[in-house]
């Protein structure tokens, strides 16, 4: 019984030391007053001609939130230009580790013309708007309603600056208009957390 009770406690101990190891980031969510070609706060843009929408409303995009009242809306455009954001991490992470978070992503059908499927990249670097490691790349996010997605990487060296960028399904031959909405970005955690706690339902 002694024992059953002292490797609890460690359990315990040791789960919330990985809960202290998750990396928040400020206003995950997007949440803003509607409006077009407006940096949610908290957020920068980290290529020329990133004016990312925070919807909904603006452009004929008038799908609901996931979670809270606001989402951000990033597009590609024909003209070869597409747009990401980025934030500075409040503490590094270290290079050889797994980590995890998730994000709601969906693709609005009427973008003011910019309708066609994006993908997700995910960036990390050093400095600001630093793009020295690709961390993910989605496939084209085509579907009209919210969908689930687990960016899951292992950072070959340290990580201060994370960045989500819109781009292009690069098995087209053409640069084309298009967009990805994005919303309810968790906090960025351990994997082994998630393998611990959910041993029964894979994060991945």
């Amino acid at each position: 019984m002694l024992f059953r009770l002292r490797m609890g406690m460690v359990f315990i101990l040791f789960c919330s030391y990985l809960y202290g190891q998750q990396q928040g980031v400020f206003n995950p969510g997007f949440e803003g007053e509607p409006q077009d070609a407006t940096m949610p706060i908290g957020w920068m843009g980290c290529e020329d001609g990133t004016t990312p929408d925070i919807l909904p409303g603006p452009w004929g995009v008038f799908q609901p939130a996931y979670e809270g009242q606001t989402y951000m809306g990033l597009i590609v455009r024909k003209n070869g230009t597409w747009e990401c954001v980025g934030q500075r991490l409040s503490e590094s992470l270290k290079a050889g580790n797994c980590y995890f978070f998730k994000l709601m992503l969906a693709n609005a059908k009427t973008y003011n013309g910019y309708n066609k499927a994006a993908v997700l990249r995910v960036w990390g670097g050093d400095d600001r708007c630093e793009k020295k490691q690709k961390l993910f790349e989605s496939a084209p996010v085509s579907h009209a309603d919210w969908k689930p997605y687990t960016v899951r990487f292992k950072p070959k060296q340290n990580i201060s600056f994370l960045i989500i960028e819109a781009f292009y399904n690069t098995k087209q031959q053409h640069t084309y208009n298009g967009n990805i909405l994005i919303d309810a970005m968790t906090s960025i955690q351990p994997c082994d957390r998630a393998e611990l706690i959910v041993k029964s339902k894979p994060a991945f």
